[in-house]
Order: C-alpha cells, then sequence, then structure tokens
C-alpha cells in the first residue's frame, strides 16, 4: 500500500513501472481513487487531492481519475457540497484535451447516472444540468473513437430510461437533425442516422413520428451516400415498429418501394431482409395489395445475393398473413400453440350449430377466408345451404384427388376443429344437397369477388407481347348461348350445354399459348369460374337417382373437374388485374350457364379436358389465405435448380419456417405443402432434415391428430432410424409429438423406443441423457403394464450406462417408474420392479451399482412414491444392510439417505415406531465410521443454515 502514491507522481519512470492498467475496474482488491484516502506529503483533503491529479499536466493521472469517477461520486456523495464540486470537476474534465481522457469519462456517465438516480432525491436537475449537455457534445467531437463513446452512453441512458422527455426533444433530437442534415460532413451523417434508427425503438410515438419520422424519410432518398440509405433500409421495420401502421402506411410505405427498387444491390437487400418486420405493421390489405408484388419482385431481382435474402424472408414475410381465427391455433405467451377455444373461433376451422354451413370447392380444399384477410388468390365457392337442407352440425369439404386416402376435413360437431372423414354416400348425398339449391346470382356475386381479388394484384411491371384477338370467339360463344337460352325441353338444354363447353374449349385452346401473359392468366381464371358451374348444373340430374350410384359417379365428376379446372388456374405463378376483355368473358360464360334445366355431357368433356391440359401435378397447390404467388415461391425452395441459382441452404431455410407457413396456411391448406414437407424430409443434406425434425412437434399441433397420424408418422419414422444429428431432434420433442397420437397409434413405438439407446457415437452421451428426461415424461402415456414390459428394460439399462450424468438422470426414471406403478394401484408390478432393484444394484459387485441403490431408495422416500408400509418392508432392510459396505463412497450416500431424508420424514419421527429403533443404530454406527466424510454427513442434518453447516465443519 505504501507504494501506491509513487503512481501518481509525475515521474515518467514510476508511470512505467506502475501503469494504471493494474487497478482498472476489474480489479476486486482496491478502488481505483484509494489514492484520495491515502495521506501524502502534500497535506491535501481528498477533494482537493482529487482536484489535483485531475488537472494534472500527466495524461495518465487524468485518465486514472475519469476512470474512477464512480467511486468518486460514491464517496462524496452524501455531501451536497462536496457532491456539486465533484459534479463541476466531472464537467472540467470533459472538456480535457486528450481524447483518452474524454473517452473513459463518457464510458463513465451511464453507471454514474444509474448510481445517482438510486442515490439522489435531485438526480433530474443534475443530469440534466450536468451529465447530458457532456454526452450531447460529445456527440460532434472530432475524434471518432469518443464520439463512438458518446453514442454507445446515449443508447445506454435511452434503454434505462434515464433521458428525460425534455431532454430528449430539446437536446437530443436537435442536434441529431442537424448533424444528418443535407449539408453535414457525410461521417457525421451516417452516425446520426445509424443513432435516430436505434433510439427510435426507445422513445414515444408521439416524438418520433413528429420530430425523427420527417428526416428519416428524407434520407431514405439521400442520393449522395449509399449508406445512408442501406442504414435506413437495414433498420426500417423497426422506424415501422416505432411509429405504428397509420404513418407506416402513409409515409414509409413509398420510401420502402423506392429503397426496394435502389439501384444499389446492397440496399435491396437490406430490404429484403426486413420485410418481415415491415409487413408485421401494415394492415392486411396492404400487405396483400402491395407488399406482395414488391416481394416477389426481390425474389425475381437480378442479383443473387438479393434473391438470397428474399428467400430466406419467404417464410417469415408469409407468417405475417396469419389469421388466429382462420388457422384455429393461437400462440400462448409462453411461446407454445395452442387449440383456439371453440367461442373464440369464427373462422371456417369450426362449424357452429345454427349457423349456414357453406362448401368451399376450388381446386384444392381451402377454408373461406377471415374477415381480416381480403381473398389474394382465385377461388370458387359454392352457395350456401339453408338449414332445411343441410344438418348445421355437418360441414363438409369436397376432397381432391391428391388426398382421397386420407379422406376429406369436416366438422363433427360445433367448435371442433375440422375432421377428417370417409370419401362415402353420406358426402356424396351431402354436397348433393347443398347444389340442389344453386342460382346464378350466387355465381356471379362470386366472379365479382374474384375480380376484386385480382386488382389487388397488377403485373405492369413486366412487358408482354400483344394479346391475342379471342373477340370473335366470344361473340360466338354468347351468341349460341343466347340462342339456346329459352329453350323448352331437357335434350335443347342439354344441347346447349355441349355447344358452350366446346367453344369453352375452343377459347382455352386459343389462350394455351401465351399463358406467359398475366392478363391472358386472369382470363383463364374466369372461363374456369365457368366450367365449375356448368359441372355443378350437370350434377342436379344425379338427385333423381338411388343414393347408392350418386356417390361413385359424382366423385369421379368432383375428380375430374377439379383436374381439369386447376391446372389451368396454376399455369401461372403471379396473378393479375382484369381488363374490359376479361368483363366480356365473365358476361358471356355466366350468360352460357344461366339454365334452370338439368344439363348432361359436360363430365364427359371433363375428362377428355383432363387429359389435354397441362400442370396436372398443380391443382392441389390453390388456397385463399395468402397470395396465390408467394406460396408457388415458397414451394419452389426444394427445387434443385434454386440451390445452383440462389443458396445452397435454401432448402434449410424453408424447412426452418414450414412450421410458420403451415401454422397461417392452416390444417386444411395441408395439401399446399405435403408435397414439399415430404421433399424436405428426403433432402440428402441431414442439416435439412433435422431442422425438421426439431420441429415435427409443431407441425403436429397445428395438423391436429387425424393429419399427424396420415402425413407426418411416416415421416418421424425416417428420422427414428436416421443420423444421431437428426434423430436427437425428434428425441428432444418425443413426448411433445407421442402426446398428440391416439394411444393405439401411440402404443406402436414402445417397442421403438429401444432403438434411441443405441447411437452411432458410444460417446454421444447426451443422447441418452436427452432420452432418460423424456421417458420420465413419457411415463404418463402409457398404462403400468405397458411401462413394465417396455420401459423398465431402457431405464435399467440406462442406470448401467459408462457416464455418471447419464447414471444419475436414470435412477430419477427408475423412482418415476415406482411412482407411476404405485399411483394405478399395480402393486404387484411395483414389488417385482423392486425385487429386481435389489437384485441387481443392492447385490452388484462393483461399489457404484450399490450406491445407486442407495440414492434410489433417498429419492423414493423424498418423492413419497410408495406406501411408506411397502417401502420399510421390501427397501428398508436392504438399505440398512449397506452400512457394513467397504466402500466410503457407498457408506458417504446411506448417512446422507438416512440422516438427510428418512428420519426428517413424520413416520420416522413417531414415538414408538418399529423401525426408527433400526435407523437410529445404523446413524450411530455411521456418526463413529472411520471415514470422516461418513461422519460428516452422519451428523449433519437438513435445512440447517449454511453458517451452522460452516461451524460443523471446521468443529471436525
Amino acid at each position: 500500500m505504501a507504494g501506491i502514491p509513487l503512481y501518481f507522481v509525475d515521474l515518467q519512470d514510476d508511470l512505467d513501472d506502475f501503469g494504471f492498467e493494474d487497478y482498472g475496474p476489474d480489479c476486486d482488491s482496491m478502488r481505483i481513487t484509494a489514492f484520495l484516502d491515502i495521506p501524502g506529503q502534500d497535506n491535501l483533503t481528498p477533494l482537493a487531492r482529487l482536484e489535483k491529479y485531475a488537472f494534472s499536466d500527466n495524461i495518465f493521472n487524468r485518465q486514472i481519475i475519469a476512470r474512477g469517477l464512480l467511486d468518486v461520486f460514491r464517496d462524496f456523495s452524501n455531501n451536497e457540497e462536496d457532491f456539486l464540486t465533484v459534479m463541476e470537476i466531472a464537467v472540467r474534465l470533459s472538456e480535457d484535451a486528450e481524447p483518452t481522457v474524454r473517452t473513459e469519462l463518457m464510458e463513465q456517465i451511464p453507471p454514474i447516472s444509474i448510481f445517482l438516480q438510486e442515490s439522489r432525491p435531485n438526480f433530474p436537475t443534475a443530469f440534466s444540468e450536468y451529465l447530458m449537455p457532456i454526452v450531447v457534445r460529445y456527440l460532434t467531437d472530432p475524434n471518432n473513437q469518443v464520439r463512438k463513446a458518446g453514442q454507445e452512453a446515449l443508447l445506454i441512458l435511452l434503454e434505462q430510461d434515464l433521458v428525460f422527455q425534455n431532454d430528449v426533444e430539446n437536446k437530443v433530437c436537435p442536434i441529431l437533425l442537424d448533424l444528418s442534415a443535407p449539408d453535414s460532413d457525410d461521417e457525421y451523417k451516417v452516425e446520426a442516422v445509424n443513432i435516430i434508427c436505434k433510439m427510435a425503438s426507445m422513445l414515444s410515438k408521439t416524438t418520433v413520428e413528429r420530430i425523427l419520422l420527417p428526416r428519416f424519410c428524407e434520407l431514405c432518398g439521400d442520393g449522395k451516400l449509399f449508406q445512408v440509405r442501406k442504414i435506413c433500409a437495414a433498420n426500417f421495420g423497426d422506424i415501422c415498429n416505432a411509429v405504428g401502421q397509420d404513418a407506416t402506411e402513409r409515409f414509409l410505405i413509398p420510401k420502402f418501394f423506392e429503397l426496394c427498387s435502389d439501384s444499389v444491390w446492397g440496399m435491396r437487400k437490406a430490404c429484403a431482409e426486413c420485410f418481415m418486420a415491415v409487413s408485421y405493421t401494415t394492415s392486411p390489405e396492404v400487405r396483400r395489395s402491395k407488399l406482395s408484388p414488391l416481394f416477389i419482385n426481390l425474389i425475381s431481382d437480378p442479383c443473387r445475393w438479393v434473391r438470397q435474402a428474399a428467400f430466406q424472408s419467404l417464410g417469415p414475410f408469409i407468417s405475417t398473413f396469419a389469421n388466429p381465427s382462420s388457422a384455429g391455433l393461437y400462440i400462448r405467451e409462453d411461446g407454445t400453440l395452442s387449440i383456439r377455444p371453440a367461442a373464440q373461433d369464427g373462422a371456417s376451422s369450426s362449424c357452429q350449430a345454427g349457423s349456414i354451413a357453406n362448401i368451399p370447392c376450388s381446386s384444392a380444399n381451402s377454408s373461406s377466408p377471415s374477415s381480416e384477410q381480403p381473398m389474394g388468390v382465385k377461388s370458387t365457392v359454392l352457395p350456401s345451404m339453408s338449414d332445411s337442407e343441410v344438418n348445421p352440425l355437418l360441414c363438409t369439404e369436397i376432397p381432391n384427388k391428391d388426398t382421397e386416402e386420407a379422406s376429406s376435413e369436416s366438422c363433427a360437431n360445433p367448435g371442433e376443429d375440422l375432421t377428417r372423414l370417409s370419401q362415402g354416400d353420406d358426402i356424396a348425398a351431402c354436397v348433393i344437397e347443398g347444389i340442389k339449391d344453386c342460382q346464378v346470382s350466387n355465381c356471379q356475386g362470386m366472379n365479382s369477388r374474384v375480380q376484386s381479388a385480382e386488382d389487388l394484384f397488377n403485373t405492369f411491371l413486366y412487358w408482354r407481347p400483344p394479346l391475342p384477338d379471342i373477340s370473335q370467339d366470344l361473340e360466338l360463344l354468347q351468341s349460341k348461348t343466347e340462342m339456346h337460352k329459352d329453350g323448352c325441353s331437357v335434350s335443347e338444354a342439354l344441347c346447349n350445354n355441349c355447344v358452350a363447353s366446346s367453344e369453352i374449349k375452343k377459347v382455352l385452346e386459343t389462350l394455351q399459348e401465351h399463358m406467359d401473359d398475366p392478363d391472358v392468366q386472369a382470363q383463364v381464371q374466369v372461363l374456369s369460374a365457368a366450367l365449375r358451374a356448368a359441372q355443378f348444373d350437370s350434377i342436379r340430374d344425379h338427385e333423381t337417382k338411388p343414393r347408392e350410384e350418386t356417390g361413385g359417379k359424382l366423385q369421379k365428376q368432383i375428380s375430374s373437374l377439379d383436374a381439369s379446372i386447376a391446372t389451368v388456374e396454376n399455369a401461372s405463378s403471379s396473378p393479375s388485374s382484369h381488363d374490359n376483355m376479361i368483363d366480356q368473358t365473365t358476361t358471356s360464360i355466366l350468360k352460357s350457364t344461366d339454365s334452370e334445366e338439368p344439363r348432361n355431357g359436360t363430365s364427359d368433356f371433363l375428362k377428355k379436358e383432363q387429359d389435354n391440359l397441362p400442370f396436372e401435378d398443380d391443382k392441389s397447390k390453390l388456397q385463399d389465405i395468402i397470395p396465390q404467388p408467394l406460396l408457388d415461391q415458397y414451394l419452389s425452395m426444394t427445387d434443385p435448380a434454386r440451390a445452383q441459382t440462389v443458396d445452397t441452404e435454401i432448402a434449410k431455410h424453408c424447412a426452418y419456417s414450414l412450421p410458420g407457413v403451415a401454422l397461417t396456411l392452416g390444417r386444411q391448406n395441408w395439401h399446399c405443402l405435403k408435397d414439399t414437407y415430404e421433399t424436405l424430409a428426403s433432402d440428402v443434406q441431414w442439416k435439412v432434415r433435422r431442422t425438421l425434425a426439431f420441429s415435427i412437434h409443431e407441425l403436429a399441433v397445428i395438423l391436429g391428430d387425424q393429419l399427424t397420424a396420415a402425413d407426418l408418422v411416416p415421416i418421424f419414422n425416417g428420422f427414428l432410424k436416421d443420423l444421431d444429428e437428426v434423430r436427437i431432434g425428434v428425441l428432444k420433442h418425443l413426448y411433445d409429438f407421442l402426446k398428440l397420437l391416439h394411444a393405439d397409434k401411440r402404443r406402436e413405438y414402445l417397442y421403438q423406443l429401444q432403438e434411441f439407446v443405441v447411437t452411432d457415437n458410444s460417446r454421444n452421451w447426451r443422447f441418452r441423457y436427452e432420452l432418460a428426461e423424456q421417458l420420465i415424461l413419457i411415463l404418463e402415456l402409457y398404462n403400468p403394464n405397458d411401462v413394465y414390459d417396455y420401459l423398465r428394460h431402457i431405464a435399467l439399462t440406462l442406470c448401467s450406462d459408462k457416464v455418471s450424468e447419464v447414471r444419475w438422470i436414470s435412477f430419477k426414471l427408475v423412482v418415476a417408474i415406482l411412482q407411476k406403478f404405485y399411483a394405478n394401484n399395480a402393486n404387484a408390478l411395483g414389488l417385482n420392479f423392486i425385487n429386481e432393484l435389489v437384485v441387481r444394484f443392492r447385490h452388484c459387485s462393483k461399489w457404484v451399482g450399490r450406491q445407486a441403490f442407495a440414492f434410489i431408495c433417498q429419492a423414493v422416500v423424498e418423492e413419497e412414491c410408495m406406501p411408506v408400509d411397502q417401502f420399510v418392508e421390501h427397501l428398508l432392510p436392504s438399505l440398512l444392510s449397506l452400512a457394513s459396505d467397504p466402500v466410503p463412497n457407498v457408506r458417504v450416500l446411506l448417512a446422507k439417505a438416512l440422516r438427510q431424508t428418512l428420519l426428517e420424514k413424520a413416520y420416522f419421527k413417531s414415538v414408538g415406531n418399529p423401525h426408527l429403533e433400526a435407523v437410529e443404530e445404523t446413524v450411530l454406527a455411521l456418526q463413529s465410521d472411520r471415514d470422516q466424510d461418513v461422519c460428516f454427513f452422519a451428523t449433519v442434518k437438513l435445512k440447517q443454515n449454511n453458517m451452522e453447516t460452516t461451524s460443523i465443519e471446521k468443529q471436525n
């Protein structure tokens, strides 16, 4: 200690020998400013000595004062006059000419402010008058290191809510606006923009919108520095979140469009990375009509890095379309998925009694869109059925060809999730009843909805060749339709239908050559809707036939219809807007299908059309939750060509975001993702399969037990036989997945659980440790007999593991199995298991096994997993016999079990207990054991505080 004052004399040799780094902030042995309390030869007071060294000519003296300023405030904060003196010294020190001194001082401002807030009642005045001006002044300091320190200090103060609103608006914001002005220095401008973006989330919404938002919008269009625009693009989501939805849509979205079309690819890449955050703060209409086409442009960007960032953000962006009411699920506060109660589920995922049932019939199963989410893709919906025509408790969806073997989704009771029913005659009859009263007015309403949805998307950015002239074909179609409109016999009506169908076929064949044009695609959509209406009219003829014939024929017609329509509808990857010609097409086709008489012949035509139209495989990919082009691009992420042109790990990104996309689409649209999921599950990269394995339990919650059993269980079985890197993903959530299965299906995995014991690498002990933890949870899923026949063997195997961590967790598993037996009154199984434990562990030739027996007995008593009378009869005698074990480690654990557990139970504290005497004798014997550790644990009592334990240790 005597040598410490030498550090502060103005001798360079002493300064070299005693560097101030030796007494830095991490030094626990002394305060940095302890020299102030040591009497020196100068006979100065500590405060005078502080002032002397704070303004010494030696730089290191001033540095040490700046670094120890917090300790100085702690020493002098009790006296108001001394406190103000120290504050004035800090202000003078902030004007030091040496940058390192100013940097050291600024690094101490946040901790000093926190200390003053906790200890000083007049903190607001002192901080605003003395410290805040220092921080603001350092934002314009000529030294770069000092400015960086000032910026970091400002952000910390804002994060800790130490800067008052008045200081923010009158001191901080004005200096930032000056630094980010157009005529400001480039370096200062970049730093100011960065601070504005970071502090936006820490300020109030009104402050950001009123003061900072206009300048941010100007900076987004800064044509001088691309670095400024890049910072704005990278933090665009944070700004949107700070100002809210209204300001985002009015001011920020136009600027976002400009950044997304910036000539510098780094800007476009930054926009793609923050797209989800921007989308999250917009309304569903803006998200669908404006952001979706914009994102499609980023996905097709000529720069590979932009496309790569866009594809990585595609899944998160799709997740912003999620609507809990339509998905039937919601995310709890703890982050887990849960099924929304029936009372809260107002979407088509549940059917309520007394409501009008609707049958969605697009080319694939889809639910009716939520009121919050406008339709963005083409879909055809059958008119609603009255309550007198269909049971209000039954809502059935028409299946498509790809899901025939899994049966269609339906609701059997009000408020329940959609379940899957067989495609039998009952469904056919229900569909016919729903179709019976189909009117043309409903079809026209449907087409108006289709057109309004089409108008939300505009592909005017794409150049296209001239449209083919099909006006003559349309006129011919219209004239022939009107000519037969007033036909008076059924045969004439059937003939009209054949003529209309043949003309539609000619139009479709004409359009096939120009399917690359978005406007032609829109025409095809309307013609497809007309074909649907014609097909449904022809179904009426089947109502008079017996029910046995109806089911089979109707199924063939629906499958044929879906195949022919969907192939044309999916020929495009992006929707487009309608023009006047589409209006003419819609009118003509509706007129051609507007007839009150039943029509025949359409089914035969559709069967032929199914063979002629291409793209049949894409018929099941239509839905109405998200814009179809987004889904198409997401599904294309599994294309091997994408790995070559975009990103080698694009499949991994697809797998990572798949649960979010599935939650957004809902289980009713699982058919859109099924093929993609199967492709990812068989990917050659184990990282892709590993990603799916870690999330398969969440996907099972989203899909429900029916779809899980049909589609996920086979993939789950494949993961069980995969590499350990993939199997660990399944194992970590094994309980979560198995509990979602039916009891019969769950029981099939009893034997397969044994396969987890064997790993590719025997050193991978954490794998077995995770298995033991999961088995503790899985016990509740099976009955005692299954646990005894299957899980018992696994538990005993793990108890003999080479790694102690695995053994100790396995002992807990053994105790849980015993608790399972006795909790379910399976006393016979419990007794057999106890006898096996005694033989395997108590009489084990290795001391580790005998030690495990003592631990198991102690855990049994602690958990009270079996009746006390059973314990004292079957386990206690074997436990007490360990007192004579030759290995001290066994006797130590025995002493712990007896002294800290058994004797603390009320049963053994009761007077006259016949077993108490035997336990006490054993404890006394252990207290006089030749091993010191055994004596200690046989003496010390449980629940004693640390001081008592320490005193006993000292006595021994």
